[in-house]
């Protein structure tokens, strides 16, 4: 893995891989959104690609969300202020529209009564989902080279929605974009995933059951059924379920974007997370090339489908404007 210092010296690579990242994450938002959908199983069966109907969910709508929120306070974000990105973009705006997670809902009615973070995420249904883990790809970006200093912008973003071992996903995900982009390994992603998950969490001993799974089953066709059973939590997905499930696709597809899409936006469940963060990995490794142009183009512009805000954004220059930030605060 690069250090810092060298990542922020070759600005074309990482404007590239930190574009890859968001986009990776609209697309594997996109394709996995249409991949669980019971109609296009009927049609197609198996979806290999972005198909017309694809579009933008929470999942990168929420992303979009936390780069505005670390532009805004020019990196040094704390709970405070990521409470007033949310009351900027989020009830300033009218609110969140279908199609987000409860503790997400949860923590903007908890923001509507005047309650602050940590309170407003501790205090919340659902708060070990995956919701705060699709959002933290940003703080990746941003730190670069830096998986501390990711995880700890992870923290300080989450907690507005989450606690415990949905704030731990979070910083996961935050800290293995900042290896990927770094030129980290696939192994050096999942480590440094790993490496955030407080022993005798639940979300690290399910991290363990599915490296377990991998090391028994190297090929992902003999993995895939396991790491259903083994891991699926009743009625609702949360962290422990779909974060370990995201690092085993993308450790057994060998952080492959192709491959990688094609068993996470298969994967049934929160199919668009899986999907959204295995490819967020991926373009994090591999840059803006790691996708069609054609996808990048309909997907650098949010739907708006979730948040309203979002569609007046444009995914490509956030990744741009992080790098930026990022190249100014140095090593």
């Amino acid at each position: 893995m690069k250090t810092r210092a060298e990542v922020i010296a070759d600005r074309a690579a990482y404007e590239s891989k930190a574009a890859g990242a968001l986009i990776g994450l609209a697309v594997g938002d996109a394709v996995g959104d249409l991949g669980r959908s019971q109609e296009h199983r009927n049609r197609y069966g198996l979806i290999t690609r972005l198909l017309d109907d694809g579009k933008s969910t929470d999942d990168t709508e929420f992303g979009v969300l936390t780069a505005r929120a670390l532009l805004d306070c020019r990196g040094e974000l704390t709970p405070e202020k990521t409470a007033q990105a949310w009351r900027k973009y989020i009830i300033g705006r009218g609110g969140a529209k279908k199609r987000a997670g409860r503790p997400l809902y949860g923590a903007l009615e908890n923001l509507g009564r005047g309650m602050e973070p940590p309170y407003t995420g501790r205090y919340n249904v659902m708060n070990i989902d995956d919701g705060a883990a699709m959002r933290a790809t940003p703080h990746g970006i941003l730190r670069a080279g830096d998986p501390e200093g990711a995880a700890e912008l992870a923290a300080a973003d989450a907690c507005v929605s989450h606690d415990a071992d949905g704030i731990w996903a979070a910083q996961a995900v935050a800290a293995s974009v900042a290896v990927a982009i770094a030129g980290g390994s696939p192994d050096e992603i999942v480590a440094a995933g790993r490496d955030c998950l407080p022993t005798g969490s639940w979300i690290a001993a399910a991290m363990d059951i599915a490296m377990d799974v991998c090391d028994r089953h190297p090929d992902i066709e003999e993995a895939y059924e396991e790491l259903h059973t083994k891991l699926w939590t009743p009625e609702h997905a949360t962290s422990p379920e779909a974060i370990p499930q995201v690092y085993a696709i993308f450790r057994l597809t060998g952080g492959d974007p192709r491959r990688g899409l094609l068993w996470s936006a298969n994967f049934g469940r929160d199919a668009d997370t899986i999907a959204g963060l295995v490819c967020s990995f991926a373009g994090a490794m591999h840059g803006l090339a790691a996708f069609p142009e054609s996808w990048t183009a309909r997907l650098r512009t949010p739907s708006g489908t979730c948040l309203d805000f979002a569609a007046e954004e444009d995914i490509v220059s956030l990744a741009a404007e992080l790098v930026a930030l990022s190249c100014e605060q140095g090593a």
